[in-house]
């Protein structure tokens, strides 16, 4: 199993979730769709070659963002991913997974 965390601003919480949901992450036993999540800010300055969803080139953004993290199942994880990357609004969106261990 792997512990997926990726950081979405809020306008696309839902839409995200469900991508990544659908694509086989956020399942435990007899359970899906499980996640937490907490809201932060989130910052970010557009340098030039980048196409930003918000933001100014050059100048700081800050962005209601939340951070969300799931379990997902090393079998699905290249699914979850391609299917977090296509939902997400950000050309660059920030996620990192890591193998954990289910007591």
């Amino acid at each position: 199993m792997y512990k997926l965390c990726f950081y979405v601003p809020e306008s696309h919480l839902e839409q995200v979730k469900q991508a990544v949901f659908a694509a086989g992450a956020g399942r435990l036993g007899d359970y899906d769709q499980c996640c937490w999540q907490v809201a932060g800010q989130g910052q970010f300055r557009p340098l030039a070659g980048s196409t930003p969803h918000l933001g100014v080139l050059d100048q700081l953004e800050q962005v209601q963002e939340y951070r969300v993290e799931m379990l997902c199942a090393e079998d699905c994880m290249a699914q979850v991913i391609c299917a977090l990357r296509a939902a997400h609004p950000y050309e660059e969106p920030a996620f990192d997974y890591m193998r954990t261990h289910i007591v």
